[in-house]
This record gives C-alpha cells, structure tokens and sequence, in this order.
C-alpha cells in the first residue's frame, strides 16, 4: 500500500480533510496529515462548506483535527502520493514556498496528487497545471483556467482524472475521488 501525506491548514473542508484521512487507512495506506508551521500533536481548525440554497456555500465550524505529522520534516521523497483538500485553508497556502515548493517535487517526481475543491489553488499557484483538464469548485475555475489549465465542468459528485491527478468539486464527490484516487494509487 501507499504512503500519502495530506497537506492541510486551519480551515480546511471538516470532510475533505477528515474521511479521505480515515478512508485512505481504511483502504490500508499510511496516512500522515502535515499543516505549515504547526508539528505533529497540533491541531487545525476545520470548517463545514454546505450548499443551502444560497448564492455561494455556508461556512460553519467543523471539527479540530489533529495532525499526525510534522510539515517542516515533510519532503516529497517519503510519500507515493499526496492530498489537498479545499476549505478556505488553500487560499493562504498557497502563498507559502515552501507549500509550493512540496506540491512541485511530487509533480516533478511523477507521483499521484489528488485535490478537491479549493485544493486546485495550490496546484494553480504551484504552475503545475498548465496544459492539464482540473476540476474544482467552480468559483475557482478562473484560477484553473488562468494556469492553463482546461476546467473540467463535472457533475458536484463527479471526479475527474488527468493521469496522476485526481480533482472533484466538493466533498459530495468523495466516492467518485477516492475511487479514482485509489485506483491511481494502484497503479
């Protein structure tokens, strides 16, 4: 099975973070779950995206969630794969180089990469995506698009995968991604 380490931050999507976490070592795989400038043992706030109606998502309070790894020990070279989740957590990530920096050594190492929702944003500032078909919450479409990217205009519970990468929507597409991911993982 595969070791993924799991780029996350205070205000990641409580379920995108949470069930891949549990999922992925429910399917047998190390799971190590990292946040800049936090260690192992810290915790990050998580929040809850639902759809209401409204013109965009709600945000609610989710659960803490602790890490189980520390970011600064994190190198692309320990892990077969990695995970972005979505959440508003990406919008400040990506500003980080050394988040930059991690997300391009798994590209340039050829290794599977799964993102959801707001994850494609790192992906996006990482300049990794040019030429490549990304899904992702459609209010980041521009970003994708702006990268070079193809937006992939899937179904909310929809995947999409473009070799190694795996990206959906939201959280609805949990089984789709997963899926994918996992069979990606499998080679």
């Amino acid at each position: 099975m595969s070791k993924i380490l799991i780029l996350c931050g205070d205000f990641s999507e409580d379920y995108e973070l949470m069930v891949p976490f549990q999922a992925l070592q429910a399917m047998g795989h190390e799971v190590d779950a990292v946040c800049p400038d936090k260690n192992m043992g810290d915790q990050v706030a998580t929040c809850v995206h639902d759809f209401e109606g409204h013109q965009t998502y709600s945000e609610k309070p989710g659960h803490n969630f602790t890490l189980n790894a520390t970011f600064s020990s994190a190198k692309a070279s320990d892990y077969d794969a990695l995970l972005i989740p979505g959440g508003r957590a990406p919008e400040y990530l990506r500003m980080n180089e050394d988040v930059l920096k991690l997300v391009q050594d798994f590209v340039n190492a050829d290794k599977p990469i799964a993102a959801i929702c707001h994850g494609p944003q790192i992906l996006a500032a990482a300049g990794v995506i040019k030429g490549r078909k990304v899904s992702t919450y459609p209010a980041c479409k521009p970003e994708v698009t702006m990268a070079g990217a193809e937006y992939a205009d899937i179904p909310i519970d929809g995947a999409f995968t473009d070799g190694k990468l795996v990206t959906a929507p939201a959280w609805p597409a949990h089984p789709a991604w997963l899926k994918q991911f996992n069979e990606v993982l499998q080679g």
